[in-house]
């Protein structure tokens, strides 16, 4: 098998995913799946407010009680089952809610931060049962963001009870298909983790893939098709202003930003074959790191920046191998299934979530790398693009239902799954953002 053959073979999930893409449309909707039994009961009283301006969005408690939700592991009181509406922690009435079989509460309310330069969210957490006060907190916002105010407080909420940090306040990067007339019109979209406040960073009527964020969440990297080959650009999310890293001859693809920023690992062809290359992004100097006659692609860095993890099919199959950061010898990582592929790593460093594949059908799954076993998470047929949260709870990845492409996220664990669909088209190549300071 030659080596075009090959790639194709790499990318045959991604290069169908592209010849299905349909319409697509800005908003995403998230729908619970699966869900944990085990999930907290929890009542996030709606804030009062007490700002000289109207609301600018319909409710904090509202945004709150949603992320909650969408992480499975809590099951938020209805509004309209709540009996009462305390405003500060003197007018809670325990024994209600406890007869309600709550778990804890969330009070609280929005005044105008000093200076009219913004809103202080003022907010406490409570136990139910033994009245304690968990939170009690303030968390201030410019003016136009007060929904991201309320992600950071559902963060504050979820490490609380989790021990977890929340990955709420974080971001999404996918891509986007949207048909007009006989043509094809592609967009790298960013929008927040609920799919709210989508903003389109690029468009072209030629392909766009593998969306790569830089650690401070300020840059994506990016491949690009709109001169007819493959190049590789990196783009300021808050300027648009974009730089051209790599358009040589042949693949120019994968593009991932090492921990501290200062690489950017990729895909070329420059010597006749894909090679696994890093860049250097301040000098500008280049390094291969791998010399193989397979197909070596999909790089993607471990947490400590030492090594790097990708895709190559030099044992005959596409398998996830590791090579040193500085370049040597690669060894084969996981081996179970007939294809492991698009490796993300967990920021703790102790297993990858990659597309496994048997046959036709792509799944996916966890490999730890200490105990070197498989678990499968989905049950999808044309599962790929793995990526995981921040906090690596979940693991946002692309999916078909029916004919149409959608995100959804899979707990780490496997126990909870959701679904987040564009009411029309088609969305591919999901990537998580780094936690935003």
């Amino acid at each position: 098998m030659n080596s075009i053959h090959k790639l194709i073979t790499l990318m045959l999930p991604l290069l169908l995913s592209l010849l299905l893409a349909g319409p697509v449309q800005a908003k995403l909707e998230i729908e619970i799946i699966q869900g944990n039994a085990a999930a907290l009961p929890i009542a996030v009283v709606p804030f009062q407010w007490r700002a000289a301006s109207p609301p600018p969005i319909t409710g904090v408690a509202e945004v709150i009680s949603s992320d909650l939700y969408r992480s499975g592991l809590f099951q938020p009181l209805d509004e309209k089952d709540m009996v009462d509406r305390p405003g500060d922690a003197e007018s809670i009435r325990f024994g209600t809610w406890r007869l309600l079989k709550t778990d804890y509460i969330v009070i609280g309310w929005v005044n105008d931060a000093p200076g009219d330069n913004g809103y202080d969210i003022v907010y406490q957490l409570f136990d139910v049962h033994t009245q304690e006060r968990l939170l009690s907190q303030i968390t201030s916002v410019s003016l136009g963001d007060l929904r991201f105010g309320a992600h950071r407080v559902a963060d504050a909420i979820y490490e609380k009870l989790t021990g977890v940090p929340g990955a709420f306040s974080t971001r999404i990067a996918y891509i986007s298909a949207t048909q007009i007339g006989d043509a094809q019109r592609y967009e790298l979209v960013v929008a927040d983790a609920d799919g709210f406040n989508p903003q389109s960073v690029v468009g072209s009527p030629e392909p766009l893939l593998s969306p790569s964020w830089s650690p401070d969440g300020a840059k994506l990297a990016y491949v690009s098709f709109e001169k007819g080959n493959s190049a590789i650009y990196v783009q300021e999310i808050a300027t648009g202003a974009r730089e051209l890293l790599s358009s040589g001859k042949g693949i120019n693809g994968a593009p991932a930003f090492s921990p501290d920023g200062r690489y950017l690992a990729m895909t070329l062809s420059r010597t006749g074959n894909p090679e696994i290359f890093v860049r250097d992004l301040t000098t500008g100097a280049s390094r291969q790191l791998t010399n193989h006659w397979a197909i070596d692609t999909e790089p993607a860095w471990s947490p400590d920046g030492k090594s790097l993890y990708f895709t190559s099919d030099r044992g005959g199959k596409p398998q996830i191998y590791r090579v040193p950061a500085t370049g040597g010898d690669a060894q084969r990582v996981t081996r179970e299934g007939e294809y492991n592929a698009r490796a993300s790593v967990a920021r703790k460093g102790t297993s990858l979530a990659v597309a496994n594949g048997r046959g036709n059908e792509y799944r996916i799954a966890v490999w730890d790398l200490e105990t070197e076993r498989m678990r499968i998470l989905t049950p999808g047929v044309l599962d790929e693009s793995p990526s995981f949260a921040p906090n690596d709870s979940m693991i946002l990845y692309a999916t078909r239902e029916g004919d149409r492409g959608v995100l959804s996220a899979v707990s780490a664990d496997g126990n909870v799954r959701q679904r987040l669909i564009l009411s029309e088209g088609d969305v591919r190549e999901p990537a998580w953002s780094p936690v935003i300071r």
